[in-house]
Protein backbone atom coordinates (compact mmCIF):
# COMPACT_ATOMS: atom_id res chain seq x y z
CA UNK A 1 0.00 0.00 0.00
CA UNK A 2 1.20 3.51 -0.40
CA UNK A 3 1.97 5.47 2.75
CA UNK A 4 2.50 8.76 2.95
CA UNK A 5 1.54 11.99 5.52
CA UNK A 6 1.74 14.22 2.71
CA UNK A 7 -1.55 15.68 1.24
CA UNK A 8 -2.01 14.09 -2.05
CA UNK A 9 -3.20 16.22 -5.07
CA UNK A 10 -4.42 14.98 -8.19
CA UNK A 11 -4.39 17.39 -10.77
CA UNK A 12 -6.98 16.07 -12.94
CA UNK A 13 -11.13 16.66 -12.95
CA UNK A 14 -11.30 12.93 -14.84
CA UNK A 15 -13.64 10.95 -12.86
CA UNK A 16 -11.73 7.90 -14.32
CA UNK A 17 -8.95 8.82 -12.61
CA UNK A 18 -10.47 9.81 -9.21
CA UNK A 19 -12.07 6.13 -9.44
CA UNK A 20 -8.69 4.77 -10.01
CA UNK A 21 -7.13 6.46 -7.42
CA UNK A 22 -9.70 5.62 -4.66
CA UNK A 23 -9.74 2.33 -5.66
CA UNK A 24 -6.68 1.78 -4.59
CA UNK A 25 -6.85 3.34 -1.27
CA UNK A 26 -5.40 6.81 -2.10
CA UNK A 27 -6.92 9.74 -0.03
CA UNK A 28 -6.59 13.11 -2.09
CA UNK A 29 -8.41 16.11 -3.41
CA UNK A 30 -8.70 17.51 -7.22
CA UNK A 31 -7.11 20.49 -8.31
CA UNK A 32 -7.50 21.47 -11.93
CA UNK A 33 -4.37 22.49 -13.68
CA UNK A 34 -5.64 24.80 -16.15
CA UNK A 35 -2.96 23.79 -18.40
CA UNK A 36 -3.22 24.99 -22.05
CA UNK A 37 -2.92 21.35 -23.50
CA UNK A 38 -1.47 22.82 -27.30
CA UNK A 39 1.89 21.12 -27.99
CA UNK A 40 4.37 22.50 -30.45
CA UNK A 41 3.99 20.92 -34.32
CA UNK A 42 6.38 17.49 -34.66
CA UNK A 43 6.01 16.51 -30.70
CA UNK A 44 6.21 13.04 -30.21
CA UNK A 45 3.18 11.39 -28.69
CA UNK A 46 5.83 10.18 -25.84
CA UNK A 47 7.39 13.42 -25.36
CA UNK A 48 3.84 15.13 -25.74
CA UNK A 49 1.88 13.12 -22.65
CA UNK A 50 5.37 13.27 -20.59
CA UNK A 51 5.40 16.80 -21.06
CA UNK A 52 1.59 17.79 -20.73
CA UNK A 53 1.42 15.32 -17.57
CA UNK A 54 4.60 17.39 -15.51
CA UNK A 55 3.07 20.48 -17.01
CA UNK A 56 -0.07 20.31 -14.98
CA UNK A 57 1.53 18.43 -11.59
CA UNK A 58 4.11 21.61 -11.48
CA UNK A 59 0.75 24.03 -12.14
CA UNK A 60 -0.77 22.86 -9.08
CA UNK A 61 2.95 22.43 -7.22
CA UNK A 62 3.10 25.67 -7.93
CA UNK A 63 0.04 27.00 -6.06
CA UNK A 64 -0.04 25.05 -3.07
CA UNK A 65 2.99 25.07 -0.27
CA UNK A 66 2.80 21.45 0.55
CA UNK A 67 1.97 17.91 -0.87
CA UNK A 68 2.54 15.36 -3.84
CA UNK A 69 0.84 16.58 -7.10
CA UNK A 70 -0.22 13.88 -9.55
CA UNK A 71 -0.59 15.39 -13.22
CA UNK A 72 -1.80 12.61 -16.19
CA UNK A 73 -2.42 13.02 -19.80
CA UNK A 74 -4.11 10.97 -22.14
CA UNK A 75 -3.74 10.59 -26.37
CA UNK A 76 -5.11 8.62 -28.91
CA UNK A 77 -2.63 7.98 -32.03
CA UNK A 78 -3.55 6.63 -35.61
CA UNK A 79 -1.15 6.28 -38.10
CA UNK A 80 1.21 9.26 -36.43
CA UNK A 81 -1.99 12.14 -36.25
CA UNK A 82 -3.30 12.82 -32.54
CA UNK A 83 -7.19 12.55 -32.02
CA UNK A 84 -7.37 14.39 -28.77
CA UNK A 85 -10.69 15.36 -27.24
CA UNK A 86 -13.13 16.40 -29.80
CA UNK A 87 -14.04 19.90 -30.64
CA UNK A 88 -17.55 19.18 -32.03
CA UNK A 89 -20.16 15.71 -32.51
CA UNK A 90 -19.21 16.35 -36.32
CA UNK A 91 -15.67 15.69 -35.17
CA UNK A 92 -16.16 13.06 -33.07
CA UNK A 93 -17.81 10.90 -35.42
CA UNK A 94 -15.01 11.90 -38.13
CA UNK A 95 -12.84 10.48 -35.24
CA UNK A 96 -14.41 7.18 -34.80
CA UNK A 97 -14.68 6.44 -38.60
CA UNK A 98 -11.13 7.05 -38.57
CA UNK A 99 -10.77 4.19 -35.97
CA UNK A 100 -13.03 1.67 -36.93
CA UNK A 101 -11.52 -1.45 -37.69
CA UNK A 102 -8.56 0.08 -37.19
CA UNK A 103 -5.29 -0.41 -34.54
CA UNK A 104 -4.63 2.91 -32.77
CA UNK A 105 -2.27 3.55 -29.67
CA UNK A 106 -3.33 4.91 -26.63
CA UNK A 107 -0.74 7.29 -24.78
CA UNK A 108 -0.27 7.83 -20.70
CA UNK A 109 1.63 9.76 -18.89
CA UNK A 110 1.78 10.08 -15.11
CA UNK A 111 3.92 13.01 -13.70
CA UNK A 112 4.40 13.12 -9.84
CA UNK A 113 5.93 16.62 -8.16
CA UNK A 114 6.35 17.45 -4.70
CA UNK A 115 4.59 20.87 -4.21
CA UNK A 116 7.99 21.16 -1.27
CA UNK A 117 11.33 20.63 -3.02
CA UNK A 118 10.30 20.74 -6.64
CA UNK A 119 11.73 16.81 -6.79
CA UNK A 120 9.56 15.32 -9.82
CA UNK A 121 9.39 12.01 -11.79
CA UNK A 122 7.56 11.26 -15.08
CA UNK A 123 6.94 7.77 -17.27
CA UNK A 124 4.44 6.94 -19.52
CA UNK A 125 2.34 3.64 -20.83
CA UNK A 126 1.17 2.95 -24.04
CA UNK A 127 -1.24 0.25 -25.29
CA UNK A 128 -2.50 -0.97 -28.72
CA UNK A 129 -6.31 -0.79 -29.10
CA UNK A 130 -7.85 -2.61 -32.12
CA UNK A 131 -11.36 -1.31 -33.17
CA UNK A 132 -14.02 -3.80 -35.04
CA UNK A 133 -15.39 -2.17 -37.89
CA UNK A 134 -18.91 0.28 -36.57
CA UNK A 135 -21.82 1.13 -38.74
CA UNK A 136 -22.88 5.11 -39.30
CA UNK A 137 -26.01 4.01 -36.91
CA UNK A 138 -23.48 3.07 -34.17
CA UNK A 139 -21.13 6.22 -34.29
CA UNK A 140 -24.42 8.27 -34.94
CA UNK A 141 -25.88 6.54 -31.61
CA UNK A 142 -22.38 6.63 -29.49
CA UNK A 143 -22.04 10.26 -30.46
CA UNK A 144 -25.41 11.58 -29.61
CA UNK A 145 -24.97 10.07 -26.34
CA UNK A 146 -23.03 12.70 -25.49
CA UNK A 147 -19.77 10.04 -24.36
CA UNK A 148 -17.68 10.78 -26.33
CA UNK A 149 -16.96 14.28 -25.78
CA UNK A 150 -14.79 14.40 -22.87
CA UNK A 151 -12.60 11.50 -24.38
CA UNK A 152 -9.46 11.62 -26.03
CA UNK A 153 -9.94 9.46 -29.23
CA UNK A 154 -13.90 9.88 -28.73
CA UNK A 155 -14.18 6.94 -27.08
CA UNK A 156 -14.24 5.31 -23.59
CA UNK A 157 -13.69 1.60 -22.96
CA UNK A 158 -14.50 1.84 -19.24
CA UNK A 159 -18.78 2.15 -18.05
CA UNK A 160 -19.47 3.44 -21.70
CA UNK A 161 -21.06 1.68 -24.74
CA UNK A 162 -17.74 2.77 -26.35
CA UNK A 163 -16.86 -0.28 -25.01
CA UNK A 164 -18.25 -2.45 -27.43
CA UNK A 165 -16.49 -0.85 -30.19
CA UNK A 166 -12.71 -2.73 -29.07
CA UNK A 167 -12.13 -6.13 -30.46
CA UNK A 168 -8.73 -6.33 -28.61
CA UNK A 169 -5.90 -4.60 -26.68
CA UNK A 170 -2.33 -5.17 -26.41
CA UNK A 171 -0.83 -3.61 -22.95
CA UNK A 172 -2.58 -2.15 -19.90
CA UNK A 173 -6.27 -1.61 -19.64
CA UNK A 174 -6.08 1.04 -17.42
CA UNK A 175 -3.97 2.93 -20.21
CA UNK A 176 -6.79 3.11 -21.70
CA UNK A 177 -8.88 4.27 -19.35
CA UNK A 178 -6.56 7.31 -18.85
CA UNK A 179 -4.63 5.93 -15.38
CA UNK A 180 -2.05 3.04 -15.70
CA UNK A 181 -2.43 1.68 -12.26
CA UNK A 182 0.35 -0.30 -12.00
CA UNK A 183 2.94 2.32 -13.82
CA UNK A 184 1.55 4.93 -11.16
CA UNK A 185 1.16 2.36 -8.28
CA UNK A 186 5.19 1.22 -8.42
CA UNK A 187 6.00 4.66 -9.65
CA UNK A 188 4.67 6.51 -6.58
CA UNK A 189 6.49 3.98 -4.55
CA UNK A 190 9.53 4.36 -5.83
CA UNK A 191 9.20 8.28 -5.42
CA UNK A 192 8.16 8.32 -1.91
CA UNK A 193 11.33 5.94 -1.28
CA UNK A 194 13.45 8.84 -3.00
CA UNK A 195 11.60 11.55 -0.75
CA UNK A 196 12.53 10.37 2.42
Amino acid sequence: MVATDKPIILASRSPRRSHLLRQIGISFTVQESGVDETVPEGTSPDQTVRMLSLEKARKVAERIGTGIVIGADTIVVLNGVVLGKPISEADAARMLRLLSGKTHTVYTGLALVDAETGKSCVDLEKTEVTFRPLTEREIEQYVKSGSPMDKAGAYGIQDDYGAVFVEKINGCFYTVVGFPLSKFYTLFNVFLADLR
